[in-house]
């Protein structure tokens, strides 16, 4: 038996998670399959005598996925066009107007029709279809001209995201300006329709408007050049046996243009008992003109839904001063290589990903961190591309450029969260899948039973409840309810430091009910800080900070760089009572080490040395380290056990100071708790949430750091590896676990957890381990990611309530149910316009996520 783990492509939803390992445990040799969404992977255990890999990626193949059986460079993945070995070809397509699950189902029905078509990937949330063809059979020109005909604007995705975006805008700006200009003549003509067609009402109104050969006139530009977009839904139904909502409109709205045609060329046939028959010109022509106005509004706000990822975009440079045989050139970004040296100045934006070599300054990474305040960066400091250099000119070394950089990483994980689909989704999904053929048989079925059954003039009633019935549908209202909250709300997120991986992971925030800080890193600094001194018999603090700080000049243990550091870099405006004792007792500016003469490490205990004490020449011998080592020397410490006790009860490392065979005092290092750790704490408590801190450190050290941090319960002594069991083991008793973490050691239970929410300024594991990232590393991002969970979900189901309840209220009265208890029909006019507007009130409901989070 053989067990790997391959890369899936084309996994949607977590129902392609069922799909999946269902066809690959039906497989023959197939022992079991586990797919994961999140990652788009699938670990497989096989026995490689009874089926190869290239079977288990044909039976992947079978039901629409593409399993990933070699060795593959990414760029494969997010290809533009590119080949593979079996002679295939991959391109990438941006479909404007693919706004809806029924709208995908369109393009990939209508693509996998073509010969030579292997795969579709249509991703609608993002308006991408990514399409394998076989090139000897098929070509791009033939893709984008079914694309063309399904009713949609494909543009092909080539260069880089920037050029892409300039792309995408100049054709949503040129839509924008069509839509405007047919609106605008559309507008105008169906307001002389409408009057011409009841001269009861208007009585101002001159005679020959009401012409039945001047209202077909003006209705024809209407019809078919204001409303030809809607006939790519014709060309569908007829060329590759499908439909959408313009299939629904241009039905609708032909079937009125054509009667009315009809009872004008030959008004005495239509006439019944007498009664003239009523003509629907102000029908066809104002239907279309208010759908094409909802479709106005709609291009204009999701330009603004989309503006997360066009503001990253757009953060990025578009040339580097590098240095080349010592000389400073311009060039493009693209030409940047790991290994170059740039120099920026003030001001300007730091093109790639690198560390300083020369100089120093104050950067601006709020873009990246959502942290306000600038970052002071020396030599040795890592900085980020795109970020604002504020103040010093400085050259760094490229290390990441491209798509290696972490701008275009977060650029990938926001288009990633955008274009996943939360579980929520299936429903809309699958209602969508079916919601236009069942509309077609409604209004067949309403046009039926009007014709045979209703009053007369019975052609009439049936024809006008036919027309309502097809254009109040609206499948798009359905299929815009969670993904444009997903947009917006990964969105929001991104600009405020909270990257988040997928669409489920923001469903499943909401119902955590338990969170697992680790301790190390994420609820404390993550390194050691000096936060007590004792001082011993009458001396002062500042005499024996300055000893043990000349002592552990020459050590490179973190406990001694704890002390030299504090000793170092003491702050006079500090209103810390640790600072203002020290300073207060030097009457100076700074401390200043004495000479260390002789040093030696003694292992286990801690170091002796020789100092040179004032300018006499004087020398003292000292000595740092724990009770072993005092004991050693003969030094009896029993009468300051309380004040040593009672710092290591509060989990801090104790180190005694002695100097000529004398007890001088103590010195108190510690990992301390970062400042909003105990708020946060609070927080989630007041939320109801179950609070854990996870640590290796020893039960008492443990109880210490979670006391302090407002923590009840504490999993102490856990070893790394064990650190998923104890997130298992919370879930066993049916808890919803976050695990927050930003170590190596912490990707295992990153992963184990119902979300990950990895810190970011942790490893690059634990970021790819975690479903969520927080690139600030600040703690009070994780109330901010449930708060955002939960608001998303209430505008989700606040969009599917309505668009739910839209079509299950409105459908019925369209097909004139209330007509036999209350005498009302629904106006084909009035249902254009409740139609326009719920898809405009789904995606307005979703722009209300991009206000402040808290």
């Amino acid at each position: 038996m053989e067990t790997r783990t391959y890369k899936v492509r084309g996994m949607h939803c977590a129902s392609c998670v069922a799909v999946i390992e269902r066809v690959l445990t039906k497989t023959a040799g197939v022992h079991s399959a586990t797919a994961n969404f999140a990652s788009e992977s699938a670990k497989i255990e096989f026995d490689s005598a009874v089926i190869s890999e290239s079977e288990l990626a044909k039976a992947v193949g079978s039901v629409g996925y593409r399993l990933e059986t070699g060795a593959q460079d990414e760029s494969t993945v997010s290809t533009k066009k590119v080949g593979d070995d079996t002679g295939n070809q991959t391109v990438s397509i941006k479909v404007l107007g693919m706004d809806s699950p029924h709208c995908a189902m369109v393009v990939e029905g209508a693509l996998k029709k073509l010969p030579g078509v292997k795969n579709t990937d249509v991703e609608y949330p993002n308006q991408r279809a990514k399409v394998v063809f076989d090139p000897s059979i098929m070509t791009v020109e033939t893709l984008f001209k079914v694309i063309k005909d399904a009713g949609y604007k494909p543009i092909r995705e080539e260069g880089g995201s920037e050029d892409l975006l300039d792309r995408e805008k100049h054709e949503r700006e040129k839509q924008l300006k069509v839509l405007k200009a047919k609106l605008f003549v559309g507008g105008v003509l169906a307001i002389f329709i409408f009057l011409g067609s009841f001269p009861e009402w208007f009585f101002f109104v001159p005679e020959f408007l009401s012409n039945n050969w001047v209202l077909f006139l003006l209705t024809t530009p209407v019809q078919f050049w204001v409303g030809w977009q809607f006939y790519s839904g014709l060309t569908l139904l007829v060329k590759y046996r499908t439909a959408d909502m313009n299939t629904l409109i241009s039905v609708g709205t032909l079937a009125a243009y054509f009667y009315s045609l009809a009872v004008t060329v030959s008004p005495v046939y239509f006439s019944q008992g007498g009664i003239t028959p009523a003509i629907y010109f102000d029908t066809s022509a104002i239907i279309i003109v208010l759908i094409l106005l909802g479709k106005y509004f709609e291009a204009l706000m999701k330009g603004r839904a989309s503006e997360a990822i066009q503001k990253l975009v757009g953060l990025q440079p578009k040339t580097a001063n590098i240095m080349r045989d010592g000389k400073e050139i311009a060039v493009p970004i693209s030409d940047v290589q790991a290994g170059d040296r740039i120099v920026v100045r003030p001001g300007e934006r730091i093109p790639v990903d690198g560390k300083i070599t020369e100089g120093e300054s104050e950067i601006d990474e709020s873009m990246i961190t959502g942290e306000s305040m600038p970052v002071h960066k020396k030599v040795g400091s890592a900085v980020i591309g795109s970020t604002i250099n504020k103040f010093g000119t400085f050259t760094f070394e490229a290390t990441k450029v491209g798509k290696d950089t972490v701008l275009s990483h977060i650029i990938k994980m926001v288009e990633e969260a955008q274009g996943s689909k939360a579980p929520i989704q299936r429903l809309a999904d699958l209602v969508s899948s079916y919601f236009v053929p069942v509309v077609f048989v409604i209004a067949l079925a309403t046009f039926v039973a009007w014709y045979f059954f209703g009053p007369a003039p019975a052609f009439t009633f049936a024809l006008v409840n036919f027309v309502a019935v097809l254009i109040i549908a609206c499948p798009c209202a359905l299929g815009l309810a969670t993904p444009m909250a997903i947009m917006v709300a990964s969105g929001n997120a991104a600009t405020r430091g909270i990257l988040v991986k997928d669409a489920a992971s923001l469903e499943i925030a909401n119902k955590i009910n338990a969170v697992i800080l680790d301790k190390t890193g994420t609820l404390t600094q993550g390194k050691p800080q000096l936060t007590d001194i004792i001082a011993f018999n009458n001396e002062k603090k500042v005499d024996v900070l300055s000893f043990a700080a000349s002592l552990e000049q020459r050590s490179e243990h973190p406990l001694a760089q704890a002390i030299v550091q504090y000793a170092a870099s003491i702050d006079q405006k500090s209103s810390h009572p640790l600072d203002r004792a020290i300073l207060d007792e030097a009457k100076k500016e700074k401390i200043e080490p004495y000479a260390l003469l002789e040093f030696k490490a003694i292992s286990g205990k801690g170091l002796r040395g020789v100092l040179k004490v004032g300018d006499s020449g004087a020398t003292a011998e000292a000595y740092l380290g724990n009770r072993a080592l005092a004991a050693d020397i003969g030094i009896d410490t029993s009468r300051y056990e309380n004040d040593i006790q009672k710092l290591e009860h509060e989990g801090k490392t104790v180190m005694l100071l002695v100097v000529d065979k004398k007890l001088k005092g103590a010195l108190a290092v510690a990992d301390v708790l970062k400042e909003e750790s105990a708020a946060v704490v609070r927080t989630l408590k007041e939320s109801a949430i179950e609070v854990w801190m996870l640590t290796g450190d020893n039960e008492r050290t443990a109880r210490a750091i979670a006391a302090q941090a407002g923590i009840d319960n504490v999993m102490s002594e856990v070893l790394p590896d064990k650190k998923s069991e104890k997130v298992k083991e919370l879930q066993a008793r049916g808890k919803t676990v976050a695990m927050v973490g930003d170590g190596i050691n912490d990707a295992p239970a990153l992963t184990q957890a119902n979300i990950g929410i990895a810190m970011g300024e942790g490893t690059d594991i634990a970021m790819e381990s975690a479903n969520i990232t927080l690139m600030r590393g600040d703690l009070t991002l994780i109330p901010e990611v449930i708060t955002l969970s939960k608001r998303t979900m209430v505008v989700i189901k606040q969009n599917l309530f309505w668009a739910f309840f839209y079509n299950v209220a409105f459908i019925p009265v369209a097909a004139g149910a209330l007509y036999p208890f209350f005498g009302i029909l629904l106006n084909p006019i009035f249902a254009g316009a409740a139609m326009a507007f719920s898809s405009i009130s789904v995606v307005g409901n979703s722009l209300r996520l991009k206000a402040k989070v808290l």
